[in-house]
């Protein structure tokens, strides 16, 4: 060994000589690299599809302010659009040109800065303004007829202009705002104005740049001027954990993840654009931060987690990046971008309940164009060749309904998950005027009915067989009695009658003079060799019972996949069921120790 370390030396210190080296005694590289190959993923090729001209929708008028808040909201009925001080409602199928004299919400004194659905009512928008009020405004169904100027409840308590406004996830009537006074304040909608504010957050000391809530509500992250991340209890206003997030001083945004993970976008020093993953519990040093490109416009995220797709779109950028998110280490795969040569205003994003499951539709936004007034869906698919329903493109989402109240979840401190829905309804839009919710819950814990779905393969087959055996004697008997019916017909004596009609209608029809003629015997003796013939291959049809079991083992591999994909969703389905009963199995324990305490 010592001999080979010397050799080392004398290669180190004289390049001119050609003897080997140990590789044993080289410097491997401590950070591991990560795999460069092609990685299997299911939404590798998802792809973007924008809407042609006549299912845009043009000729709105829209605000040219730079305001950075949502500007654009929709859900499975209404399109909602800000324009200077009021803001446009539309009709999802109303698409074209829209008349520049339509129906608007009109209210505030000020510039309209946000716009947000109610996620459990359709019919119902909140709005923040410049004139420092929220207000909540009831869409009649079918659309507007006329203006709409007063609201059904207005919120009054910040001092200056509101830039973000929230809806709580899983509590209902709950509005969580930030101002331009650097207060964030928690709104009970269904209470009176006096009683409205349920909690004041005053932790901020410069503007808030974005307002982020959690899946079940418990958490707020918010991104202000002085480049500090924030994550905060909205309940009692204390701040959970606090760090610098970019060292750029441009608008930063976060999004929730999954797994207490938090995403942000911002500016490097030199004024790069870059994200950055945290976790949200320890904001000491990021997961990953990465750096995109050297553009100006705002990065702002939009996160689907019902495919754990991260989606990045630019202010004034003509292309939307889109990545998948995993649990491991990088923890987020670029996939690719959709490319357009019109730069976006604004984005707005249609709930996962509204898009189109017969296409493998797994996200819909709607572009405002920074230079026209267009309003265009940009539709991301995922190829598929089958038109069945695609179970693993559609877990149970987001259901317009409710999990907790206001005061269940203020008062009492309890935190739920959201109520969810299933995808497989046979509909591309849920039914919201007959409240027809798709709930698996009734399903799975009925046996009777789980026991009726789920068939086995053999009886299938053997009940195709029997099909195909009484299918084809049905055949054989109704050939021979059409037969049997058309020589009847034939045989039938054709006697010419040249009597007039009356004399017809006096006598009756004419008899033939010598009774049967020849013509009918002939007919008769040919019917009866034509049934003796039918009677042969009644004979030969034995022998073609096989070429018909293997004309239908393709139908009935067909059925097979068909009955083993229903079985992997019920076993899904099942699996979900069971962990909600442990939820609320532990929900229960801890209401009854709580309870014994007292």
């Amino acid at each position: 060994m010592s001999e080979i370390s010397n050799n080392c030396e004398d290669n180190i210190l004289s390049p001119t000589k050609t003897t080997n080296i140990d590789v044993r005694h080289c410097v491997k590289p401590e950070k591991k690299v990560w795999f460069r190959g092609i990685r299997p993923s299911k939404f590798r090729h998802v792809y973007g599809v924008p809407s042609k001209k006549e299912a845009c929708y043009t000729d709105i008028s829209m605000v040219r302010s730079g305001n950075d808040g949502n500007l654009c909201a929709v859900n499975p009925k209404f399109l909602a659009i800000v324009s200077e001080s009021a803001f446009v409602v539309i009709p999802m199928n109303l698409t074209g040109r829209i008349d520049f004299q339509c129906c608007k919400v009109i209210g505030h004194n000020g510039a309209v800065t946000d716009l947000k659905w109610n996620p459990f009512n359709d019919n119902m928008i909140a709005s923040g303004s410049d004139d420092c009020t929220i207000r909540i405004w009831s869409i009649p169904e079918g659309g507007l007829t006329s203006n709409l100027t007063e609201s059904v409840v207005e919120l009054t308590g910040h001092k200056r202009k509101i830039l973000h406004i929230e809806w709580h996830p899983t509590a209902s009537d709950v509005i969580i705002s930030a101002g331009f006074d650097h207060l964030i304040i928690v709104w009970d909608i269904s209470n009176s104005n006096q009683n409205a504010i349920l909690n004041v957050i005053n932790c901020h000391s410069d503007m808030i740049y974005c307002l982020a809530i959690n899946r079940d509500g418990s958490l707020i992250a918010t991104t202000s001027k002085d480049k500090q991340l924030r994550i905060i209890e909205p309940r009692s206003g204390i701040v959970v954990s606090e760090a610098q997030a970019h060292e750029g001083t441009k608008c930063s945004k976060v999004v929730f993840l999954e797994n207490n993970r938090v995403l942000t976008t911002g500016f490097s020093r030199h004024s790069g654009r870059q994200y950055a993953l945290w976790n949200q519990h320890d904001l000491k040093k990021p997961l990953i931060r990465e750096e995109i490109d050297n553009s100006s416009g705002i990065l702002i995220p939009y996160y689907d987690p019902d495919t754990h797709m991260l989606y990045l779109a630019g202010k004034g950028d003509g292309n939307i990046r889109y990545y998948e998110v995993v649990d491991e280490a990088p923890y987020i795969y670029y996939l690719s971008q959709f490319l357009s040569g019109h730069p976006q205003k604004a984005l707005g994003v249609l709930p996962k309940r509204g898009v189109n499951v017969a296409q493998c539709e797994v996200f819909r936004f709607y572009k405002l164009h920074a230079t026209g007034n267009i309003c265009e869906p940009i539709s991301m698919i995922v190829p598929r060749k089958s038109t069945l329903f695609q179970a693993d493109l559609y877990p149970d989402t987001l259901a317009p309904e409710a999990a907790l109240t206001a005061k269940e979840w203020f008062h009492t401190k309890r935190n739920a998950q959201p109520t969810l829905m299933s995808m497989h309804t046979g509909h591309t839009t849920l039914d919201i005027e007959n409240k027809t919710l798709y709930k698996e819950t009734n399903i799975i814990r009925k046996p009777s009915m789980r026991k009726s779905m789920v068939i086995s393969t053999t009886e299938i087959e053997e009940n195709h067989v029997k099909d195909n055996k009484e299918n084809e004697k049905n055949v054989i008997l109704r050939t021979i009695d059409n037969t049997s019916k058309k020589f009847e017909f034939l045989s039938r004596s054709t006697t010419i009658d040249y009597r007039p009609q009356q004399l017809q209608a006096i006598f009756g029809e004419k008899q033939p003079v010598n009774g049967i003629t020849q013509n009918t015997k002939d007919i008769n003796n040919l019917q009866n060799n034509l049934l003796s013939n039918v009677e042969k291959n009644n004979s030969r049809n034995s022998s073609l019972e096989n070429l018909n079991q293997m004309n239908s083992e393709n139908e009935l591999r067909k059925a097979y996949m068909k009955q083993s994909d229903e079985v992997k969703s019920l076993r899904k389905l099942l699996n979900c069921s069971e962990k909600r009963i442990k939820e609320l199995e532990s929900e229960v324990r801890r209401l009854q120790i709580a309870a014994a305490r007292k």
